[in-house]
């Protein structure tokens, strides 16, 4: 036997603590595996965190720079380019009246010291009320034209009404207008205005804007001329007819006056053409 071989106590020792150095190792390894594993896990909810943290700080600072002092959940600012829009057209309205009086002194004087004869002054006098710019009386007929009442339902046998179904727009004043114009009108007033050929009748919303001034409903159409003759162009219309079948679906107004003699106002604004040009280069 050789000297050199190990006791069997030395190769006990030796063997346990190999094993003990093994088991300390492995279990090591897998503490460090699990945290590595775990680690991940962790991270995207950390990240997802400050991702909603950082938004609500975008959405305050955007909300501050937005308020700039005032309050964004009120309607404040949309009642006030309601009254802006209000104020515009009174003082339309008011400039309208101004400039009709200034414009009646100077036809006056005009005819005064022209040195015309009868004939050109007659001449001038069909022109002038052609244009619809003197005062038109006779025989009148009176449109009104309502949105439906608050509330209003589908009358039985008629589906269920759109929001759109249930106010006036334009193309129902622009067909009472040309039905009026068929059926022989001398002269048509919109509201208390006189229409003339640039006259354009324009809605916006659930409002009418003509000639720089804003109505809202009712809407009252008035045509000097032959009654029987204007009743039967409404009645011909195929607009106005479609338009009947949203009066008795869905209870729009529709109202028709007769009178035995009405004055119609001269137009009275401005007659100045303005167009588009072209930028010079």
């Amino acid at each position: 036997m050789s000297n050199s071989a190990d006791s069997p106590d030395e190769s006990t020792e030796r063997s346990t603590d190999q094993s003990a150095d093994r088991s300390t190792d492995r279990s090591a390894d897998q503490s460090t595996e699990g945290a590595a594993v775990r680690r991940p896990a962790l991270r995207p909810v950390r990240l997802l965190s400050a991702a909603v943290f950082a938004l609500a700080g975008l959405i305050f600072v955007t909300s501050f720079n937005t308020a700039k002092g005032t309050n964004i959940r009120t309607d404040d600012s949309l009642l006030k380019l309601s009254d802006l829009t209000r104020q515009r057209s009174e003082k339309n309205k008011a400039l309208e009246k101004s400039t009709g009086a200034v414009r009646s002194d100077v036809d006056a004087l005009a005819r005064r010291d022209d040195g015309s004869t009868r004939a050109e002054d007659a001449k001038l006098g069909a022109l002038e009320t052609a244009a619809g710019s003197r005062k038109l009386s006779g025989q009148a007929l009176t449109v009104t034209l309502n949105d439906a009442p608050p509330g209003a339902t589908a009358n039985p046998g008629y589906p269920k009404p759109h929001p759109n179904d249930l106010v006036i727009h334009q193309q129902d004043l622009q067909a009472v207008v040309n039905a009026l114009w068929q059926g022989g009108a001398q002269g048509i007033q919109i509201m208390d205005q006189r229409l003339i050929s640039t006259s354009a009748v324009r809605c916006v919303g659930n409002t009418l804007i003509l000639q720089g001034r804003v109505y809202s409903p009712p809407y009252t159409v008035t045509a000097v001329g032959d009654r029987g003759s204007l009743k039967r162009a409404l009645t011909a219309s195929p607009a106005l007819q479609n338009y009947q079948l949203y009066v008795k679906a869905y209870g729009l107004g529709w109202k028709v006056d007769e009178h035995e003699a009405m004055t119609l106002p001269g137009y009275s604004g401005t007659v100045d053409l303005h167009y588009a040009k072209p930028v010079q280069q």
